[in-house]
């Protein structure tokens, strides 16, 4: 009886598996595979000691680790203030959690525009910065850095904000009231209590926040511009302006080590701070 139960548990997720081995696994393996043939078809480290030794790809790399963590450390500090007032002192908490997703349901490439609006150098930023007095001119606030970031906060604060609140629900206040009545302070409860019970919620929205944004290529493309590449513009640029598909499978490989790699030293950080995770 319980032989045949397992075999119609195995025909329910036969199609699942079969829908992941063709349409992820086998072009992953197939992307991994070409990624170490040379231009003889022989297997080879040649692509990646010519694509380590080039200094505009150590750029670019430096560029998505840097812009990436900035972020993640950016939605974290945002977002954790942001989750615990709409988890423990909000009275709409529907309404201020649609909010909060609401960005989510508009495209990335409408966003972007919108920030061209606002951060060009006609738009309501520099105008409001010229009429304060703080800056003679318009300044450049697009195609840099700057316009990435807030572009990729915008983008994927939403994740970090809900990973959150998924966690502080569960945080019972019956908790804070004791270490108060143990004479901790605010301060002393948020540190000992709070903090330590948040961490697997921050986990899991700095790791889906770090791989949204080293993965992202709509708001990079739209809001970097062609002089602030990053790993994904240039896979397109490797792959679609010139025609290099190696190149391109060993930048994309690059990225799912880079992926993995920050996804466990977060794991392991996060289970230093707190064992029982």
């Amino acid at each position: 009886m319980v032989e045949k139960k397992t075999k119609i548990y195995l025909l329910f997720i036969l199609p699942g598996c079969l829908f992941l081995a063709f349409f992820m696994l086998i072009p992953l393996f197939s992307l991994l595979f070409k990624s170490f043939l040379d231009e003889a078809g022989s297997f080879s480290l040649t692509n990646y000691f010519n694509i380590f030794g080039s200094t505009y790809f150590k750029q670019v790399f430096w560029r998505s680790i840097r812009l990436s963590l900035l972020s993640t450390f950016l939605c974290a500090l945002l977002g954790f203030p942001t989750a615990y007032y709409i988890s423990k002192y909000s009275k709409n908490k529907g309404v201020l959690m649609a909010l909060a997703v609401f960005p989510m349901f508009t495209s990335p490439v409408i966003r972007s525009f919108s920030w061209m609006v606002i951060l060009g150098k006609k738009g309501f930023v520099n105008e409001g910065l010229v009429a304060l007095g703080i800056v003679d001119k318009p300044i450049s606030l697009l195609y840099n850095e700057f316009s990435m970031t807030v572009g990729f906060i915008q983008l994927f604060l939403p994740l970090m904000i809900l990973s959150l609140i998924g966690v502080m629900d569960n945080i019972s206040d019956d908790l804070n009231l004791a270490a108060g009545s143990l004479g901790a302070s605010r301060m002393a409860v948020f540190r000992h209590v709070v903090l330590p019970l948040s961490i697997p919620g921050l986990v899991t929205g700095s790791v889906l926040v770090f791989t949204g944004c080293l993965t992202a290529y709509t708001t990079p493309q739209l809001l970097g511009g062609t002089d602030t590449r990053v790993l994904a513009t240039m896979i397109y640029q490797q792959a679609m302006s010139l025609g290099d598909w190696t190149q391109a499978s060993v930048v994309a490989v690059v990225m799912i080590v880079i992926t993995v790699t920050v996804t466990n030293v977060i794991n392991y950080i996060s289970r230093k701070l707190n064992p029982t995770i």
